[in-house]
């Protein structure tokens, strides 16, 4: 038999209100993967859970099982992550990588690797002054958890190595086709490459380099606007497939991008 009353560590991805006071949270975890828990009475103003159950945070939570979603009876904060509330284009990477985390974490999964990315990626969005870069890190280190990791290596069609010249990069496929395969091969590819688009080589490079390495040699990468450009177009049709589905925090990343233009 079950214990009735457990704890467990989260990071809170989403929160909606519920009936008069409740805030229904959806939060992943360590070894329980994505929940759904029910903070009863966290509107209240005097409710002491109020002020522990915001967006992003870690948490350590004491939940009761329901009968259809356990309920918080007590929570500790481990870490705010205040650093990166203080900087609205931090808080609109943070809201991606939740919703990146809400699409592709499974429930009731244990994924000890995409907590933790998560939890140090929070950490590094309060340091960093290039979030776009850290973001793509972030995508790349996801797929790899997920499942989902991009071939930059061989061509993913003949498994012969990529030549360091302009390949074509195919979502359907799985990664780097070379121009002899998409040229002439299109009838053995998955789907036959309709969707594959030429990858400069510096684009490759980029994307090789974030695969690879850790953040901590990552971050000093100086990069160029078009640069970046080329490898978030990439990574974003990419996810988007596999997702099937456009993702809210991108409409609002770009629209403060439009701001700052």
């Amino acid at each position: 038999m079950r214990e009735r009353l457990y704890r467990v560590q989260a990071i809170i991805l989403k929160r909606t209100d519920a009936g008069e006071a409740d805030r229904l949270l959806t939060v992943l975890t360590p070894d329980l993967g994505k929940l759904r828990v029910n903070a009863k009475g966290a509107r209240k103003p005097a409710s002491r859970k109020s002020g522990y159950v915001e967006l992003f945070s870690h948490v350590e939570f004491l939940l009761a099982r329901g009968h259809q979603v356990d309920v918080v009876t007590q929570v500790d904060t481990r870490d705010a992550f205040s650093p990166l509330r203080e900087n609205l284009e931090r808080m609109g990477y943070a809201y991606y990588f939740a919703e990146l985390m809400d699409r592709f974490a499974e429930e009731g999964t244990e994924n000890h690797a995409l907590f933790e990315l998560l939890r140090t990626a929070l950490g590094w969005l309060g340091e960093t002054d290039a979030p776009i870069l850290l973001a793509r890190f972030f995508e790349l280190r996801l797929l790899h958890h997920v499942g989902y990791r991009p071939q930059l290596f061989e061509c993913v069609n003949c498994a012969k190595p990529v030549e360091p010249i302009e390949n074509y990069f195919s979502v359907e496929a799985g990664g780097v086709l070379d121009p002899e395969c998409t040229l002439n091969r299109r009838e053995q590819i998955a789907g036959h490459a309709r969707d594959a688009e030429p990858i400069s080589l510096t684009a490759l490079k980029i994307l090789r380099y974030l695969q690879t390495r850790e953040w901590e040699t990552v971050r000093g990468l100086k990069l160029r606007a078009n640069e970046l450009a080329e490898v978030e177009t990439i990574l974003l049709r990419y996810i988007t497939h596999h997702l099937e589905r456009q993702l809210k925090s991108v409409e609002f990343l770009w629209e403060l991008k439009s701001l700052r233009s």
